[in-house]
């Protein structure tokens, strides 16, 4: 049994009204229940366009607030089998906004047999239909209909490391199963590749990624900054690089009989005298 009930019939009309004015004024109406729902707004309306309202909140800050100590601060259902949403938000600002301090921000599911998606973007502009300001952790396929476009300058594998001489940009070698250290004799067919991250490259890809502190990315192929010395000889643009006596630095393979199975790419700038960090395009042969 209601309490209080109000009708009204017209276009405009409202059943129940409630103002509330002042510096100090809680609310305009406000509904408690012990054992059940504290206010309950329900509707017949079936036109499409203009759809009944069960409860609406106008207001210049926020429409409707809702809190809860126990469950959901705001829960919305839906049974409609035409796309009508449980909860839909629209604004000139985010349409809706998730937060959470133990847990998800916004956390959606489905039980669709027919392809339905847990959580979808769209954009109606041909802008971003998603933007995560973080990782992304995916636990099964991930299905691309077009072109996927990586930031990084590197195709990278993560090896296990020995040694110290292991810096962003150090040539490597191999040392064992899974296991690389810094580079240490000229011509070296055991030359890996060079240590991915220096200068203004990163990796766009990095696979065999475990848990491991002393396990870095090697740049496979692709562009990366290395160590050159150029003691051994100056360095051109597109002169071929491989291992040096110097830990760690490239140099050029000027011995072409000692340069198969040992080059680790081509220099993408050059160096006349001394060490320095050189951009490569990294292509072992």
């Amino acid at each position: 049994m209601a309490m209080v009930q109000g009708s009204a019939d017209g276009e405009g009309a409202i059943a129940v009204e409630g103002t509330a004015t002042g510096q100090f004024a809680v609310a305009g109406v406000r509904g408690t229940n012990e054992s059940g729902m504290g206010v309950l707004g329900e509707s017949s309306g079936t036109d499409p366009n203009q759809l009944g309202v069960g409860v609406r909140g106008v207001a210049v800050g926020t429409g409707v607030w809702g809190e809860s100590q126990g469950w959901m601060g705001v829960f919305g259902s839906s049974r409609s089998t035409t796309g009508g949403a449980g909860v839909m938000g629209q604004a000139l600002g985010p349409g809706v906004i998730g937060e959470s301090e133990t847990w998800m921000g916004v956390y959606g599911k489905t039980s669709s047999t027919t392809g339905g998606a847990g959580v979808m973007g769209e954009h109606a502009s041909n802008g971003l239909a998603g933007l995560f300001k973080g990782g992304v952790h995916v636990t099964a396929n991930l299905t691309v209909e077009g072109d996927v476009q990586l930031t990084g300058g590197d195709l990278a594998e993560e090896f296990g490391v020995v040694g110290d001489d292991v810096v962003p940009g150090a040539v490597m070698v191999l040392a064992g199963q899974d296991r690389v250290r810094a580079c240490n004799e000229p011509y070296d067919r055991r030359v890996a590749g060079v240590v991915s991250g220096a200068g203004s490259f990163r990796p766009a890809i990095v696979l065999g990624q475990r848990e491991g502190v002393r396990r870095h990315a090697l740049a496979l192929t692709g562009r990366v900054w290395c160590h050159v010395d150029a003691s051994y000889g100056a360095v051109a643009l597109g002169d071929l690089l491989t291992t040096s006596a110097t830990p760690g630095h490239a140099m050029s393979a000027g011995d072409a009989s000692r340069a198969f199975g040992a080059v680790i790419g081509k220099a993408l700038g050059s160096l006349k005298s001394g060490r320095s960090l050189v951009p490569i395009l990294v292509a072992l042969q």
